[in-house]
């Protein structure tokens, strides 16, 4: 199959597996470039397969040879239709690491469910004996409750008031205003229950009740703040409600894990393309802008650079190196007032005429192209591919 990118608005429907296969060893040479981790070697990421969960696993993995399971929701190709990026993300990881001979298995299903726990369960008990570390990086548009069996649906809206703001048609390539009306309040509960931290207390009281987390057991979930241009919509929006839920759950997961010597941090990670962060109207332009203020400082970073940052100067440091709501924080160089202050500069002067001068949208969608394997250095995309890639060490439910 010849497989070309087809995208329609945020999402690119195709994906291609020697791509993806190339995007990853990438990361894994990143990795193997630094220093070696030291932390723990048992670990578990819901969420593993794109974006910064992938990108934790990868770390893990390649850069302490920790053995890792990771839970995914995601497609594999056909002889007809590609699948998606992160089946063909997780087939190019087991492929390395059995190359590596470091363990790895995956559970692929919905992680919210009863179901994907107890397998996962089953697989710490019979391989690994207990966990010393759960990533939680899990980014749903819905979620069905497993106990009640509704299905939630969550909206990105600001609350409280109705909005109007910058953004980028990233098809034509040209700026466009974003009208959006303010979240009910049905809205803004329904996506809490789909993006907040009730399924990652789910996830640690399940472990801990069967006896799977091991001493100095830790874990975090991921975060994004930013700055106050994107706050109307993210921060104090629907999307930020849920994440304030995570530094809410967060205090009752870390007090339950005194008796394992524990902890539980929300990390808060710069702004990176992923294909949740694309679906942001506001997103896009911030993104391009703050690509190129922070290149020009040699200071843009992205997901696995951000990881391997969390886990060494964050997660398994000496220092307690918390901001004052006891996250760890590693999206400091986006943060910074001098790149904040330009980037503002730009925003208010950004136009269709001085895009390309002001925004570094070619980076922007180069890294979004990458998150489907599309435009990575070295492979040859007018031959023919397999779109059907197996991976071993799979339970598919």
């Amino acid at each position: 199959m010849l497989v070309k990118p087809r995208v329609r608005g945020f999402m690119c429907v195709t994906s291609h597996p020697d791509g993806c296969e190339k995007h990853i060893l990438e990361q894994i040479n990143f990795i193997k470039s630094k220093p070696e981790i030291n932390m723990p070697k048992r670990v578990l990421v819901i969420g593993s397969s794109t974006g910064y969960g992938l990108s934790a696993r990868i770390s893990s993995a390649f850069g302490a040879n920790a053995s890792t399971i990771g839970v995914i929701y995601e497609k594999p190709g056909t002889s007809k239709k590609t699948g998606s990026a992160g089946w063909y993300n997780t087939a190019a990881f087991h492929k390395f690491a059995e190359n590596e001979s470091l363990y790895a298995r995956t559970v692929n299903g919905d992680a919210f469910s009863d179901q994907i726990k107890d397998a996962v369960v089953g697989l710490i008990k019979e391989d690994l004996g207990q966990i010393d570390l759960l990533i939680y990086s899990v980014a749903s548009p819905r979620r069905k409750d497993p106990e009640s069996g509704i299905i939630f649906n969550s909206v990105l809206k600001p609350i409280g008031k109705s909005i109007s703001m910058l953004g980028l048609n990233t098809d034509k390539e040209c700026i466009q205003n974003v009208e959006l009306d303010p979240a009910t309040p049905e809205e803004i509960s329904d996506t809490i229950k789909v993006m907040g931290g009730e399924d990652w207390c789910r996830w640690v009281n399940k472990l801990r009740d069967e006896d799977l987390l091991a001493d100095a057991f830790k874990t975090t979930a991921f975060t994004y703040i930013g700055e106050k241009i994107t706050w109307d919509l993210y921060w104090d929006g629907t999307i930020g409600a849920a994440k304030k839920d995570l530094d809410k759950k967060v205090l009752s997961i870390r007090d339950s894990l005194k008796d394992f010597n524990g902890d539980a941090r929300v990390s808060v990670l710069k702004a990176v393309v992923t294909q949740s962060s694309s679906a942001i109207p506001v997103m896009p332009l911030y993104l391009a802008i703050l690509f190129k203020e922070m290149k020009l400082q040699g200071t843009n970073e992205g997901c696995i650079e951000q990881l391997y940052r969390l886990l060494v100067e964050k997660i398994y440091s000496d220092d307690n190196n918390f901001d004052v709501e006891g996250r760890f924080r590693v999206d400091d160089y986006e943060l910074s007032p001098q790149i904040q202050l330009n980037v503002t500069k730009h925003w208010k002067k950004i136009s269709d005429e001085n895009l390309h001068l002001l925004a570094d949208f070619a980076e922007y969608k180069n890294s979004f192209m990458k998150l489907f394997g599309f435009e990575v250095d070295g492979i040859d995309y007018s031959k023919e591919v397999n779109p059907e890639r197996v991976i071993s060490g799979i339970i598919n439910l």
